[in-house]
């Protein structure tokens, strides 16, 4: 009997190497008939009545192995009329089928599927390039953001694996890595910043109705900038193909904390639609022409208007013009409730200030986008991209109680109103041109600006006494009213050619050169000037020194300023002195011109891509602000060769194991290089002229497997070491401020990553009805040498400070990150109509925020999950709903102190659940 059994499996062994040495081939290339046959990337081929199935690659080839036969081949795609071809394979033949698509008939409006670029909206075609793509990337498309109910991208980039939003701020970290680590760009271009105190600009302000889909590359490419150790996130825009259409999409929401608020009030001045801007007035010293400090009360009920459309049409034979537009105005209102803010607090957990805290916010977005894309003939083309987006917050920040040295008793009171106003204009040119078949030319030019202006920021302390409020003018600028403006330029150039190389029997080439240059030239100016209000007597409590909050406008007005109740300064003082309006100011420019040449061959399954990248870097900043009034400037100056290896091997054709390996740099920006001090709701930074560079090396090792189209599953380990790392500290003064500094010589994080998308459950044979759900984890251990040494003599004792701690984590880096969702798809009415409904979670465990120091704990941020709930229903081919609720929750957003004696509370509030009900109409 065994030797029965061995004898089987031998023979069934020999007969299964046999039948697999005896199977023919069927491939080919899939082409896009409405579109001047350009290869149709992941479109459907199938064998019909098997499960035998493959998606065509970018270039639209395909390949699959099958017995001897005859078969019947199905060519599909969303949008397209499907072909059945009758194949005759025999054995060990190869079969070329070429099919081209065509749309026919089908006139699906809300589709608009018709090449590549719009393609990549969908999950699949998506997960289908990551798996085909030599580079370590993963992408979010606009399918997957409306699934989830994202509706802008710093909300799409959190959503994919390791990466979380610091809560309260515009922070980005990349696997625990914060804003000065990463980088942001549009179609492979830079984007400048419109904060002056970040690297990257706020991705909260980019609409997803712009977008085809956002890339995150966390493992370095030698095309990138080597300004680059957490990840770079490629915003690329929609790139239109298809019948003309014309969208209008209408919403209405609101926020729970809002609409409990019984007196919505904020500052009179700013318009509703963002837009306006307050200049410093005329003799702004001896002359009261400032604007109002009432309030105006709002029906706290946000909504957003958005119209889209586009068309294309035929050039000559060959050529094809695409246009795109959308433009959109969004408004909301937010409120923080059951505040407490305590400032800075000492090692036995004794605060210096101990308030509550209030804060009620209105926010617009105004976008225009305008694209036009034009195909010259099948080797050439090139495209144009115009976006104007234009921003605005208007925020009032309030706190009562205790202030050491102010209000002893718990009686002050602080008020800041701010109005924030940010208009971002970015123009591109793009050009794609097949010179041959080995080569092509790829290049691209932006010229973008940016401009945020803070106009009249008025901030206001009082003391309660004897049941009125009296205004506290101990010191000067406890009463101020600030002006800010930054101007940014920035021009960018990426060019690079491909060429081909060792072409074999199937006629693919297995190697391939890429040479390029990018350079970056941005100019930055920034101005501000702050008018301190000081009252000529200390708060006393006789009835002539009350004054109402509400109606501030009753006290500071040109007759108490001619009758001497309070003076005007600057930091540079008062009327008597010449030069008291010039603003502090700090300019900077940064130049990068770098090269790079990537080399890439394919070992049979091994894929290798060796990249090596030359930079020089010229940083310049110069400046006179209040630390400096006589002004100074300092110069970086950095050449930075930069390797990288990236490995792919395929161990078959679902599964493919990658490594990455670089080294790249950390720069520091224009502000933390500049003193001066800027100063955040009971906070103030300085910067450090003495900051330099950090080096970073990073590896990754990623296995991943794609059991169908629509499904993943990865598992990642990564590393890297930083030399010099730059943190923000607190540093010895009698304020608690902050600055930047290089606090150590090393830093080093390590973690691993895990992403699961899976069809859970289909309930017919159509898939008009399943049952999908994705996961991903990220777990990360960091830690950095703090040495005081190192900071006192490298600042020349100008920037002080005593670390609590020899060694801790890296600020922002979360140990455990979690993204989960659940969604129910349903098609009826002949796959006319649809609903998707999703159940979003996302979590993030306790990060540090701010080092410890003169043996204070660490001010860290304490874990919070945030469930929401979409819903998107298609009810024919015009109408479209969708509701969302956000932050279901609604977690205690809270900060604490680490002290050895225990933790103490900072900060704390709850910002409320996001409701939105949403309407599209489609012609």
């Amino acid at each position: 009997m065994k030797f029965n059994l061995k004898f089987l499996f031998i023979a069934l062994f020999i007969c299964t190497i046999s039948i697999a040495q005896n199977k023919g081939t069927i491939s080919g290339v899939l082409t896009d008939k409405e579109m001047n046959n350009e290869a149709l990337p992941f479109a459907n081929v199938l064998i019909k009545g098997t499960n035998i199935s493959v998606n065509t690659d970018v270039d639209g080839k395909y390949s699959l192995s099958v017995n001897p036969g005859n078969y019947i081949v199905i060519y599909s795609f969303l949008g397209y009329e499907s072909k059945e071809t009758p194949v005759a394979v025999k054995a060990n033949e190869t079969v070329v089928v070429n099919q081209a698509l065509s749309s026919g008939s089908f006139t699906l409006k809300d589709v608009v599927v018709k090449s590549a670029a719009v393609n990549r909206q969908k999950e699949t075609a998506l997960l289908l390039e990551q798996k085909n793509a030599v580079d370590i990337k993963q992408a979010i498309g606009a399918q997957e953001l409306s699934k989830k109910g994202v509706s802008d991208v710093a909300n799409a980039v959190v959503k994919t694996t390791g990466i979380t939003k610091q809560e309260g701020t515009n922070n980005i970290f990349v696997r625990g890595l914060g804003d000065r680590y990463n980088s942001t760009t549009m179609n492979g271009l830079p984007i400048p910043s419109n904060d002056p105190e970040k690297k990257n600009i706020n991705l909260d302000i980019f609409s997803t109705d712009i977008i085809e889909y956002v890339s995150i590359d966390k493992v370095y490419n030698g095309k990138f900038f080597g300004d680059f150790a957490g990840g770079n996130v490629d915003i690329v825009s929609k790139d239109y193909k298809g019948n003309g259409f014309f969208k209008i999409d209408l919403e209405s929401k609101g926020n729970t904390n809002a609409l409990g608020e019984n007196n919505f009030t904020l500052q009179k001045g700013p318009n509703a639609f963002g837009f306006s801007k307050a200049e410093i007035p005329s003799n702004p010293l001896t002359q009261y022409n400032y604007g109002t400090l009432q309030f105006d009360k709002k029906t706290p009920i946000g909504g957003s208007f958005g119209i889209s459309g586009g068309d294309s049409y035929n050039v000559g034979e060959a050529g094809k013009i695409n246009i795109f537009g959308t433009a959109s105005f969004t408004n909301e209102y937010a409120s923080r409730t059951q505040g407490i803010a305590r400032g800075s607090v000492n090692a036995a957990g004794v605060a210096g200030k101990d308030l509550d805290y209030n804060y009620l916010s209105y926010n617009t977005n105004t976008t225009g986008m305008f694209n036009v894309g034009y195909k010259i003939n099948n080797r050439n083309k090139i495209n144009f991209n115009s976006l104007y987006i234009n921003t605005s917050s208007q925020r009032k920040e309030e706190s009562r109680g205790y202030i050491v040295d102010l209000a002893n008793e718990g009686n002050g009171y602080i008020r800041r109103n701010e109005y924030e106003k940010s208009a971002l204009w970015v123009n591109q040119l793009l050009g794609e041109h097949k010179l041959s078949e080995r080569s092509t030319l790829n290049w691209g030019g932006s010229f973008n600006t940016v401009k945020q202006d803070i106009p009249d920021r008025t901030y206001n302390t009082m003391n309660l006494v004897d049941g009125g409020y009296v205004i506290n003018s101990q010191s000067a600028p406890n009463n101020h009213r600030y002006f800010q403006t930054l101007k940014e330029n920035e021009l960018a150039a990426n060019l690079s050619v491909n060429y081909k190389f060792s072409k074999n029997d199937d006629g693919d080439y297995r190697g391939k050169f890429t040479a390029g240059y990018n350079g970056r030239f941005k100019n930055r100016d920034f101005e501000a000037t702050q008018f301190n209000f000081k009252t000529t007597t200390f708060p006393v409590s006789h009835t002539g020194d009350i004054v109402d909050p509400n109606n501030l406008d009753l006290f500071y007005n040109q007759q108490n300023l001619d009758n001497n109740f309070f003076t005007i300064s600057t930091f540079r003082g008062g009327p008597e002195v010449p030069n008291a309006l010039d603003p502090q100011t700090y300019s900077g420019d940064l130049t990068i011109n770098g090269g790079f040449l990537n080399t890439e061959y394919k070992f049979n399954k091994l894929t290798a891509v060796l990249g090596l990248r030359a930079e020089v870097i010229i940083q310049n900043v110069d400046w006179s602000t209040q630390l400096d009034p006589a002004g100074g400037s300092d110069k970086l100056e950095k050449t930075a060769f930069l390797p990288s290896l990236v490995l792919k091997y395929e161990l078959n054709e679902k599964q493919n194991l990658r490594f990455g390996f670089s080294k790249t740099y950390t720069l520091p920006q224009f502000k933390e290089r500049s003193p001066f001090i800027y100063e955040e709701f009971l906070q103030a930074k300085i910067g450090n002229p003495f900051l330099y560079a950090s080096d970073d090396y990073n590896f990754d090792l990623k296995w991943e497997i794609f059991p169908n189209s629509d499904e993943v599953l990865s598992v990642t380990g990564f590393g890297k070491y930083i030399l010099n790392p730059i943190n923000e500290v607190v540093i010895n003064s009698s304020t608690n401020d902050i600055s930047y500094v290089n606090s150590g010589d090393y830093g080093y994080v390590a973690g691993a990553e895990l992403e699961y998308k899976k069809t859970l459950f289909t309930f017919d044979s159509e898939n008009t009805k399943k049952l999908t759900g994705g996961i991903n984890v990220s777990y990360l251990y960091s830690k950095q040498e703090l040495n005081n040494e190192k900071v006192q003599e490298e600042t020349q004792g100008t920037r002080p400070t005593t670390f609590t701690n020899t060694t801790g984590k890296f600020t922002g880096a979360s140990p455990l990150l979690l993204n989960a969702d659940l969604s129910f798809f349903n098609e009826w009415n002949d796959k006319k109509s649809n609903l998707t409904t999703t159940l979003a979670y996302t979590y993030f465990s306790d990060r540090v925020n701010a080092i410890g120091t003169l043996e204070k704990g660490d001010l860290v941020d304490k874990a919070a999950g945030s469930l929401d709930f979409i819903a998107k229903s298609k009810l024919n081919k015009n109408y479209s709903l969708g509701l969302v609720v956000k932050n279901m929750l609604d977690p205690t957003i809270k900060r604490v102190q680490e002290n050895q004696s225990g933790d103490v509370d900072i900060l704390s509030y709850k910002k409320g659940l996001n409701l939105s009900l949403q309407f599209s109409y489609e012609f």
